[in-house]
């Protein structure tokens, strides 16, 4: 696997999954909340790895339930075939941090600003570090444990009833059972 090329100050927001059709189109597993927004014609969106891209959305449609984006290499070329569209298969979608809408929520955060915190107890006892987030029906953390192992948390208020974004750190209260591996 290729070490990360991308930018530390960018977001994933889709993925691009198998080639649909003959002439170049490609499936994206989306990762956005805004993916009209985020894959609108005219959209760039740098890739990992980073030799792919960026690339220039052309086209955006939905067919079915699934994003359907015609789309450009570098330098114009456009990607007009399957065997082209397939060499972008599994390559990640990236943007800047900075073209992210400000969260009108108070309570709501990117995932990007959740992953790397430290996750404590309420009595101040480290639990581990937020690694990802999971959205599996509800919003999961995944915490790698201080000792070992990895645990998942309902991101719900009523178990993480704290985010501190400035100090680093969030507050898990967990319900009895969640801590038992």
């Amino acid at each position: 696997m290729q070490p990360s090329t991308t930018p530390p100050d960018t977001v994933v927001v889709g993925r691009i999954g198998r080639p649909h059709g003959v002439r170049g189109e490609v499936t994206v597993e989306v990762r956005t909340d805004d993916p009209d927004l985020r894959f609108a014609p005219g959209a760039a969106l740098l890739t990992e790895p980073a030799g792919r891209g960026p690339l220039t959305v052309t086209g955006s449609r939905w067919h079915r339930e699934v994003l359907l984006l015609s789309v450009e290499g570098p330098g114009g070329r456009p990607v007009d075939s399957r065997e082209a569209a397939e060499e972008l298969r599994d390559t990640l979608l990236h943007v800047p941090v900075a073209e992210l809408p400000p969260l009108e929520d108070p309570d709501a955060y990117y995932d990007h600003q959740l992953v790397g915190l430290t996750a404590r107890l309420p009595d101040g006892t480290e639990l581990g570090e937020v690694v990802a987030v999971r959205h599996e029906g509800a919003d999961l953390l995944v915490v790698r444990r201080v000792d070992g192992g990895e645990l998942l948390v309902p991101f719900v208020t009523a178990i993480v009833p704290t985010v501190d974004l400035p100090g680093g750190a969030l507050v898990v209260d967990p319900p009895e059972g969640l801590l038992d591996l």
